[in-house]
């Protein structure tokens, strides 16, 4: 790749889409291999799922499927859809009303709120389960009260049990619906005030415009919010895990390594993955020939409606307590601990954590930042079905959950390594940092692509054309043209990956080398052996780094309001 880099300096003008040889351009070479290797877990799932042994016993992989079928997969599935029925009502109701609040009313505190509700995205839905099990359990600061309080017993009053199904549901869209508030909200901000002024001329009220008119709009935008909590619910491992809560992604680790099933570990990888795939494609279905669009062009912005009174509290209170519940008692929960049990105190191990942390963190978001300014360069300048049909594949990998892509690279690397040890070489690509590293990009190449191409998109075409005029190649072009304008959107891309990379869970459980621990991770071990004040220091720094572009996007959303005139 970095040949290829370095060819494209000196390169002259050719056609779109091939080389002056008549081969592929190497741009179109780069981006088929880049789909090639995200394409590799899912492969590696899809492979077991036919295979004939396991582990050198003979076992059919039908009747694996069919054991597994009639014990746990359908509780495994039974669990996992129930909480997806709950994130989904849930995040619908507090995204989609929060983004109409403040996209459309004027109401104290609107201006702190617009920015401040996408707050819980910092939070990763395990440091949350963690927190919020030690408040609400039996011994935890509120169920004490009570019963100091009313005197009461253990058996004379009954409180709802975080560990458990509608506890995880009710978790997971306290965090994840800031993608439903986001895209919702840039939907209700795109309205089209001749619509409101028409909707106002047959009489309808604010309530009325939203239900016939606002939200069938947003309705594009809102289900695919939903679908991104969806997926974030469906993939998590950490939180359902501390909740005693068995699902898809659970019955994975719980194979791969209580029971050592490499088979049983890829058949639920690959129902899971089936679910993640079904639930695009029943998006995608549900909206069926329907189109929605904005008519009239946006020549002035829609005043904002003032309420006043209990209306205007009301509102407020509404957008207070998903911040409240997602991310402020959370945080206090988390220092509360610490405090309490005087984990304040850098110790050398904690030191070893985050610098493990920091460098996967850093040596993924470099990586996939050099992939990622390729294929979107690709993108621009080879113009190809293949080449677009590739990145779409790359793009896809944020949809698969970290638990199939880690079984996913495990199986195909245990096997190169087996077949290197029977010629006596000693690889050890399993459990190592480059397959760790190969798991996060897999992962989040999407993250950090999505971000690079809408840079690139903003420069126009006219710049191309005017830089082949004056005789610079591809790489010339890249390096003197579109660098200095892309750097924004390059570094907000390494930031994405970096933080993402040190959230992550589930593939690295499966994957880290031996005694390689991070935050992550040891954040997960710490709370599973019911040492919340110890893991209070580890996940408190997550949220910290975390934190970083839920800021920088707060930040781009009030001067966007700024602008706006809002």
């Amino acid at each position: 790749m970095l040949k290829i880099w370095i060819s494209m300096r000196n390169s002259t003008p050719v056609p779109y889409g091939h080389h002056q040889s008549g081969g592929l351009h190497p741009l179109l070479l780069t981006s088929l291999a880049a789909a090639f290797l995200v394409s590799v877990p899912i492969l590696g799932v899809l492979s077991n799922l036919f295979s004939s042994s396991n582990l050198g016993q003979a076992d059919i992989a039908g009747s694996t499927f069919s054991h597994l079928w009639a014990t746990v997969l359908p509780e495994y599935i039974g669990n996992s859809l129930a909480i997806a029925v709950i994130v989904t009502v849930l995040a619908a109701i507090g995204g989609v009303g929060c983004a109409w609040l403040v996209a459309v009313f004027q109401f104290p505190g609107k201006r702190f709120f617009e920015w401040a509700l996408i707050l819980p995205l910092a939070m990763p839905a395990y440091v949350v389960a963690y927190a919020y099990t030690d408040f609400l359990q039996f011994s935890g600061p509120v169920q004490t009260a009570l019963r100091d309080a009313f005197g009461w017993q253990a058996r004379d009053y009954w409180f709802p049990q975080i560990r458990s199904i509608g506890g995880a549901g009710v978790l997971f869209a306290m965090v994840l619906y800031p993608y439903v508030y986001l895209l919702a909200r840039n939907a209700f901000l795109e309205r089209s005030p001749r619509m409101w002024d028409a909707a106002r001329t047959l009489g309808m009220g604010p309530w009325q415009t939203f239900f016939r008119i606002s939200l069938p709009l947003a309705r594009p935008a809102a289900a695919a919010g939903i679908a991104l909590a969806l997926m974030e619910t469906l993939a998590d491992y950490g939180a359902v895990a501390y909740f005693g809560v068995p699902t898809l992604t659970t019955g994975i680790f719980k194979s791969w390594y209580a029971f050592s099933d490499r088979v049983a570990a890829a058949q639920i990888a690959g129902v899971l993955m089936l679910a993640v795939v079904g639930l695009m494609l029943v998006e995608h279905k549900s909206r069926g020939r329907a189109r929605y669009y904005a008519v009239g062009a946006r020549t002035k912005l829609q005043p904002l409606i003032p309420l006043m009174g209990a209306r205007a509290w009301g509102a407020s209170l509404f957008c207070a307590v998903p911040v409240f519940v997602g991310f402020l008692l959370p945080l206090g929960i988390l220092l509360r601990l610490m405090w309490k049990e005087e984990t304040l105190q850098v110790s050398l191990r904690y030191l070893d954590w985050l610098q493990n942390s920091v460098l996967l963190g850093a040596m993924t978001a470099l990586i996939a930042i050099v992939v990622c300014v390729l294929l979107a360069y690709a993108a621009r300048v080879t113009r190809s079905r293949v080449q677009a049909v590739s990145n779409r594949i790359v793009s896809m990998g944020y949809a698969v959950p970290g638990a199939v892509i880690a079984v996913g690279i495990l199986i195909p690397l245990s096997r190169i390594d087996a077949w290197a040890a029977d010629r006596g070489w000693q690889l050890a690509l399993t459990g190592s940092v480059l397959a760790l590293v190969y798991a996060y990009l897999v992962r989040f190449l999407a993250v950090s692509y999505q971000s690079v191409q809408s840079g690139l998109d903003k420069i126009t075409p006219s710049m191309d054309a005017s830089a082949r005029v004056l005789g610079h190649g591809l790489g010339s072009m890249l390096l003197r043209v579109h660098a200095p304008l892309l750097w924004r959107s390059v570094l907000t891309a390494g930031l994405l990956v970096f933080v993402d990379v040190v959230k992550e869970l589930p593939a690295t459980l499966t994957v880290r080398p031996f005694n390689f621990d991070t935050l992550a991770v040891i954040t997960h071990q710490l709370a599973a052996d019911e040492r919340l004040g110890e893991a209070a220091l580890p996940a408190l720094t997550i949220v910290a780094i975390a934190f970083v572009p839920v800021l920088v996007l707060a930040r781009a959303i009030a001067k966007g309001d700024q602008a706006r005139g809002h």
